[in-house]
């Protein structure tokens, strides 16, 4: 059984409900013409545009602050909102954020946490890009932070989150189409930028048009060099957090939420050789998480550079292997199924199980959403909530996602309190867990 990328059908009616909404939205300060969000954009290039167009779209936006380190992002991104204020560091954004409700962040995976904990200790709606923070120090203080603060809302963008595929694939599980869940296997293609090499030494200029310093962030001071900036930062651990980073947050979403994990007790890393200073090539990683109350003990494992499960034992012979460069498969004891990246095109394996299911489809048990943009939006003026908020779902998917680096990048398996996730092996350095920041940066 099959769901293509054309059937996913956007549930748009809470959309046109949020423009009729109280002036009081949550308990917070709204402006007095109340069906409009006021939105500040951090990030307006690469991902940040795409995710400023989207919140744009949404009924009863404006974006009235931009923000990029890089001025040529900020005209281009001036060219669609020539009313919004420009600033290139978003402290200075932030010393005037009486003037928006809620901030969107796509910046490099180094200045989520700063960026995202100043919008929240101003009171503010925060989305950010996944992953939501690049250490477990990071993920945890925003977890925390969010937690205390349940009247701003927060969101996560991994969209595949809000997917009709997603919810198909919890409602097939939870309905036994496979079987008791042994085991899910992840891959993907990345990395599609150079990691496993070590710091270059040649000299560059900086451009003319790009504020290094503020790129840097609270990250340690270096020269620069573009194989840091704009795209290669992903590899360097002062910066990204690897085809993990990048992929996983998509990839491991349904297996997370539908198997209700929360912490492993065991995390076991496999890599090519180490470097100091960025991922390695290739990595295949074993997550080990026990008992969950009624559901039994499952492993994740992770592959990425190219690397792939082997074809299992029963998978039918006319469905190509790998399924996707990016993919993911559930073996239960009952059967298999295969999804792609975003969860999409779920597949039952089994073809009795998948005629069988096609015949009576399951009456849907998770509500459709319309999408993480309209999901934000919707929330923050009263209409349904967001499925990757920051407390309750985007930060436990994140530290699953930044535990596995931090097994990789300490080349030894780690061990952890299943319930309450700390760290029973020691020697890790701190560094790895909750790296200092440069003088002016803080959480």
């Amino acid at each position: 059984m099959s769901v293509s990328r054309r059937d996913f059908v956007g549930r748009t009616a809470l959309a046109g409900a949020a423009l009729a909404l109280p002036r009081s939205v949550h308990g917070l300060a709204r402006p007095s013409w109340a069906d409009t969000v006021r939105v500040a954009c951090i990030g307006v290039g690469g991902r940040g545009w795409d995710d400023m167009r989207a919140i744009a779209a949404q009924p009863g936006v404006q974006i009235v602050a931009l923000c990029d380190v890089d001025s040529l992002n900020l005209e281009r991104a001036a060219t669609l909102f020539p009313q919004a204020a420009r600033y290139s560091d978003f402290r200075e954004m932030m010393a005037k954020s009486a003037t928006f409700d809620a901030v969107v962040i796509a910046t490099p995976d180094h200045t989520h946490a700063v960026a995202a904990m100043a919008a929240l200790k101003a009171g503010k709606h925060v989305y950010c890009e996944k992953p939501l923070a690049r250490t477990v120090s990071e993920v945890r203080a925003l977890k925390a932070e969010a937690a205390r603060r349940p009247k701003q809302i927060t969101q996560m963008g991994n969209q595949g989150h809000a997917n009709e595929g997603i919810r198909l694939i919890r409602e097939w599980v939870e309905a036994g189409a496979i079987g008791t869940v042994q085991r899910v296997e992840f891959w993907t293609d990345r990395p599609i930028w150079p990691q496993a090499i070590r710091r270059p030494t040649e000299m560059h200029y900086v451009p003319s048009t790009f504020n290094w310093d503020l790129w840097l962030g609270p990250s340690a001071e270096r020269p620069y060099h573009p194989r840091y900036a704009h795209f290669n930062w992903r590899g360097w651990w002062d910066f990204g957090t690897g085809a993990m980073g990048d992929m996983a947050c998509h990839i491991m979403d349904a297996a997370v939420w539908t198997l209700q994990v929360k912490f492993p007790s065991k995390v076991t890393p496999e890599s090519t050789p180490l470097f100091p200073e960025t991922a390695p090539a290739s990595t295949r990683i074993t997550f080990d998480f026990p008992v969950r109350g009624a559901l039994p003990p499952v492993q994740f494992i992770w592959r990425d550079g190219t690397l792939s499960p082997p074809r299992p034992e029963g998978y039918p012979t006319d469905i190509r292997w790998p399924f996707d460069g990016s993919g993911q498969l559930w073996v239960g004891d009952k059967g298999m199924l295969v999804a792609g990246t975003y969860a999409e095109e779920p597949r039952l394996l089994d073809s009795a199980t998948a005629a069988a299911f096609a015949a009576k489809p399951l009456v849907p048990k998770y509500p459709r959403t319309p999408g993480v943009h309209a999901e934000f939006v919707n929330a923050m003026k009263g209409v349904g909530t967001t499925g990757s908020a920051f407390h309750s779902y985007a930060g436990t998917l994140t530290e699953m996602i930044v535990l596995g680096n931090l097994a990789v990048r300490s080349g030894r398996t780690i061990e952890l309190d299943p319930d309450t996730g700390i760290l029973k092996t020691g020697g890790i350095p701190n560094e790895f867990i909750a790296p200092p920041y440069r003088a002016g940066w803080t959480l």
